[in-house]
């Protein structure tokens, strides 16, 4: 069957996804141009002429998935509620229990990153984007009195943390943590760093 032409953007897109798969399937290291290009039915020659070489593919690839999760971040925290309601929301999306990006493809990103100028370039920008946004709807939680919290840059940093260090005992050591152990300690690390109980903070949020 004869496939549909699609424009340029359309067919980076359509590669950049194949290629999101392809790693959290095989790792960065294994993953190859011909990997991408088998999983579409095209030519090693077409993901080269988008992408030039492995590394850029890769780079772009995470680029594109941070993307992703980066407008799915944004869009629970812009919703009408209160801050509490959208921290808590935006906390569970991104905790290794949730919805949010494929944690095998991050740490193998951030593994890979060590050695790839790249790749630590796009893992720093979702870090310091995660970051600022979950300090921006504290800052208005406190300044709506919703509750109190001297110092929301430190709070960032902690629980992103904690979701980081979760996630990797979840995806590499299975049964490491349960997943209703994991709400728990997230709920109660929020709640904490909140100045709430955590009894207060999943009735408020109910």
């Amino acid at each position: 069957m004869a496939r549909v032409r699609l424009n340029v953007a359309e067919r980076r897109e359509e590669l950049l996804r194949a290629a999101v798969e392809q790693i959290e399937a095989r790792g960065v290291a294994a993953v190859r141009i011909a990997d991408v290009a088998s999983a579409l039915g095209v030519s090693n020659a077409l993901v080269l002429y988008h992408f030039s070489t492995k590394e850029k593919l890769v780079a772009e690839a995470f680029t594109f998935a941070a993307e992703d999760d980066l407008a799915h971040l944004r869009k629970l925290l812009g919703r009408r509620t209160s801050a509490l309601r959208r921290l808590r929301a935006a906390v569970r999306w991104y905790a290794p229990t949730g919805q949010a990006k494929g944690w095998r493809l991050w740490i193998e990103g951030w593994a890979v990153a060590l050695r790839e100028p790249a790749l630590r370039e796009v893992t720093c920008y979702l870090d310091k984007q995660w970051k600022a946004a979950i300090i921006e709807v504290i800052a208005e939680g406190v300044a709506a009195g919703e509750f109190r919290c001297p110092d929301p840059t430190g709070t960032a940093l902690r629980l992103t943390a904690l979701l980081d260090g979760l996630a990797v005992q979840m995806t590499s050591y299975a049964g490491a943590v349960s997943r209703a152990r994991t709400h728990e300690w997230v709920d109660e690390a929020l709640a904490r760093e909140l100045g709430l109980e955590r009894e207060a903070l999943t009735a408020a949020v109910r």
